[in-house]
């Protein structure tokens, strides 16, 4: 078998795998259902557009070596989190943590880890039936914050946030929402249920996104 024909098959496999990533992680923005807790206002339209930017947004680092996710911090929220690596519900959808343990994140282990090149998934609850979960105020979080994620090796992956955003889930561009925003870099994905509640669905109407891109490391 000649190079080309080689490397062509290698790229096919990879748009084929990233494809069905894209799918897995469709059908859990579509799937997870919520019970929403009572106090929980809906988010409405908590685009970004018309937020001015807190300042200007610092450079991308170079994407590290992979390494598995341990715990993300997010200040900004007051927000210690630990990550749990999940896969697939039988369903095919991508699996958030369970109900118990609803203060943790789940780290979509099938697409990139955080601070490698590619775009990494967490995904949490946002509530339960009972309390505020993981991800309660992530809509909260504006462009040029910060959110660190301490990795298996000993380094942190520190992200700077370019963009919150709802997406409602009768209009989601798994490409957009999951691909990378730029070529090259290191990326991070937050989601989590948002916009109006539907009690005849008993789900969210939306997903928030928020997407942020590796700008420094350091020691956990």
């Amino acid at each position: 078998m000649d190079e080309a024909r080689a490397g062509g098959r290698g790229r096919l496999l990879m748009g084929a795998v990233w494809a069905a990533l894209l799918c897995a992680l469709w059908l859990w923005g579509r799937a997870v259902t919520e019970v929403p807790y009572a106090s929980w206002p809906a988010t409405g339209d908590l685009t970004a557009a018309g937020r001015p930017p807190v300042r200007e947004l610092p450079p991308p680092h170079a994407p590290l070596a992979p390494a598995p996710p341990r715990l993300l911090a997010i200040r900004a929220m007051g927000l210690k989190a630990p990550v749990e690596a999940h896969g697939l519900t039988r369903e095919g959808a991508a699996e958030p943590p369970p109900y118990d343990r609803a203060g943790a994140v789940a780290w979509y282990r099938g697409g990139p880890q955080p601070g490698s090149t590619g775009a990494a998934v967490l995904v949490g609850h946002v509530d339960t039936d009972r309390a505020p979960a993981v991800f309660y105020r992530l809509g909260d979080l504006r462009r040029g914050e910060t959110v660190t994620v301490d990795r298996a090796d000993g380094t942190t992956a520190e992200f700077t946030v370019d963009d919150v955003t709802v997406v409602g889930k009768d209009h989601f561009d798994p490409g957009r929402v999951y691909g990378p925003h730029a070529p090259g870099r290191a990326e991070l994905r937050l989601i989590t249920c948002g916009g109006d509640y539907d009690h005849a669905r008993r789900a969210y109407d939306a997903n928030v996104v928020v997407s942020a891109y590796l700008t420094g490391t350091g020691p956990a």
